[in-house]
C-alpha cells in the first residue's frame, strides 16, 4: 500500500499537481493550544476526540474542487481510509488590509 501511494504521489508530482505534503505523527504526540483566561493553555492530545485520525497533509495544485476530487479519487490511499478535500482559503486581501493597518501605526 505504501509503495502504491508513493507511486501515485510521483504521478501527481510529474503532472504538476503535488505542491507539498507531510505525514503526521500519532495524535498522542499532539499538543492543543487554547486561549483561556488571558493566557495560552497547552493540553496533551489532539484538538478533538474522533475515531478517525488525520494521517497527513497533501497540498494539491488543481483547477478547482472537482479536479481535486478527480485526482484524489485515483489515490490508492483512499482504500485505507477517508480523505478530506478542502480548498485553501485565499487570504490575500485580508493580509493586504492588515499590512495597510500596520504600516499606519507609527
Amino acid at each position: 500500500m505504501v509503495d502504491e501511494c508513493c507511486a501515485y504521489d510521483d504521478v501527481l508530482r510529474k503532472n504538476g499537481h503535488f505542491a507539498g505534503g507531510e505525514a503526521l505523527q500519532s495524535p498522542q504526540d499532539a499538543k492543543t493550544l487554547r486561549w483561556k483566561n488571558g493566557k495560552v493553555l497547552v493540553t496533551d492530545g489532539p484538538y478533538a476526540e474522533t475515531k478517525e485520525q488525520l494521517g497527513g497533509i497533501l497540498v494539491l495544485e488543481a483547477r478547482d474542487l472537482n479536479h481535486a476530487i478527480e485526482l484524489m479519487s485515483n489515490h490508492p490511499g483512499v482504500k485505507a481510509g477517508p480523505f478530506e478535500i478542502r480548498p485553501a482559503a485565499d487570504l490575500t486581501e485580508m493580509i493586504r488590509e492588515s499590512e495597510q493597518r500596520r504600516s499606519q501605526v507609527t
